[in-house]
């Protein structure tokens, strides 16, 4: 391994697990409303099954999608389904109050680890990885750290957030401009 291509891989690893995405909006989200301790294994079931997820498309998965459109196309759909269902519970969740404290809760490490299978984002940059990079398993290293790393600052930014929106509407628009971001991230997914 040389020094060029660790930082090219790691560049890569880090834009992608920064940039605004399904994981990013709703760790954010998560932070906003259910604080940073209760959203880590959300954050963690990320870290860990992005990972994974590239692992396993690098040693043949793809092929598998790749001879079955129709798996694909169902992939697509139940995924784009979800991720809605996902947005409208963000969007509509009610905020704390002290006469009514938070109902529900984050997601899991292993919803969490499960979501990134019908995320559109995660397929993009899995592919993208093994084809570009190759050594899956020191991508799935790089993207692990990168990501732990990534996820956290989102999480503080929804932390930070929810502490300067003090009121109940405030936080509402705050799930709903989070909820937005999920619903566009979807766009080149619907559009390709």
């Amino acid at each position: 391994m040389d020094a060029a291509w660790l930082a090219s891989a790691t560049g890569f690893a880090l834009a992608m697990t920064a940039s605004p995405g399904p994981n990013n909006a709703m760790v954010a989200a998560s932070a906003a409303n259910f604080g940073l301790r209760r959203s880590l294994p959300h954050v963690l079931g990320i870290a860990l099954g992005f990972p994974a997820m590239l692992v396993l498309v690098a040693f043949g998965l793809a092929e598998v999608l790749a001879a079955s459109p129709a798996l694909q196309a169902a992939l697509r759909w139940v995924g784009t389904a979800w991720m809605l269902w996902l947005a409208w519970k963000i969007a509509t969740a009610a905020p704390a109050t002290a006469e009514a404290p938070r109902r529900g809760r984050p997601m899991t490490l292993v919803q969490a680890a499960l979501f990134q299978w019908v995320n559109p984002k995660a397929w993009i940059i899995a592919g993208g990885a093994i084809l570009t990079y190759g050594r899956p398993w020191l991508m799935a290293v790089l993207f692990a750290l990168t990501a732990l790393v990534s996820l956290l600052a989102w999480a503080a930014l929804g932390l930070g957030t929810a502490r300067l929106l003090r009121t109940p509407a405030a936080l509402r628009r705050f799930n709903w401009a989070m909820a937005a971001l999920l619903v566009l991230s979807l766009v080149p997914v619907l559009l390709g």
